[in-house]
């Protein structure tokens, strides 16, 4: 391999470099934080996880409540009470009302 490129070349010197930077003090794990900010950070994040859980509920009850509301544009009409007595006749036909009034004078 001694027909290198001399970008090869120029990336080995500079990996070669940055490799000796690194000493064993930089590969020793970190120390845990200590002290009153290690508590801080814990609390908020339990209060960001539960304020974002109490307004994706409120959203779903927000979103059920308005799915569900009831037309009152169209009022229901009331229920025809049918005889069990009252047959009807074999040849005529009995008119269905229809839902809305006719308006002949």
């Amino acid at each position: 391999m001694s027909n290198r490129a001399p970008l090869e070349e120029r990336l080995r010197a500079a990996f070669e470099a940055r490799g000796q930077l690194i000493s064993a003090h930089d590969l020793s794990p970190a120390r845990p934080p200590v002290g009153r900010t290690w508590g801080t950070r814990r609390i908020r994040r339990v209060l960001s996880f539960a304020v974002a859980a109490t307004a994706a509920a409120a959203a779903a009850v927000v979103l059920v409540l308005s799915s569900n509301t009831p037309d009152r544009s169209h009022p229901t009409p009331p229920a025809r009470h049918s005889s069990p007595t009252a047959a009807p006749s074999s040849g005529d036909p009995q008119p269905v009302p229809s839902a809305v009034p006719s308006t002949t004078r």
